[in-house]
């Protein structure tokens, strides 16, 4: 089996955290769930569609002093076929594929760090093994 690659993100010049490195993420609409939320801005920053999507049991809380609020983000893991094209939204301007260890040194945010960690203890093989009846959502 191939070795896991993991997909970073290039903050653009414009918007906010310019050259700083992401996964994907975003917000979840107002009539979403967090699944469609994340299918679509899978979709919208890079055009991917996932073979496989997986809950990763995990929630983050980020608070946006801006609006005085606290969000709740639920992570996924999302396995793409091997050698899909990218395509960027404007939000970014590269995309590359890394080895796990080498993505994390990338990831500006510590909270990306930490999912990612989770997300190779659980379905880092590429599938949910023993947990993958209750993880994997589609």
């Amino acid at each position: 089996m191939p070795a896991l690659e993991v997909l970073v993100l290039r903050r653009g010049t414009r918007g906010r955290c310019p050259g700083s490195w992401e996964t994907v993420h975003g917000t979840i609409e107002p009539g979403e769930t967090p699944v469609q939320a994340s299918l679509r801005e899978l979709r919208e920053e890079t055009g991917l569609v996932p073979e496989r999507l997986y809950n990763a049991s995990r929630t983050e809380a980020f608070y946006r002093h801006r609006t005085d609020d606290v969000a709740l983000i639920p992570v996924f893991a999302a396995f793409v076929a091997r050698g899909a094209a990218v395509t960027l939204s404007a939000e970014h301007d590269r995309a590359e594929w890394l080895a796990p260890d080498a993505a994390a040194q990338r990831f500006a945010w510590p909270r990306e760090r930490r999912a990612l960690e989770d997300i190779l203890s659980i379905v880092g093989g590429g599938e949910g093994g023993l947990l993958d009846d209750v993880l994997r959502v589609s």
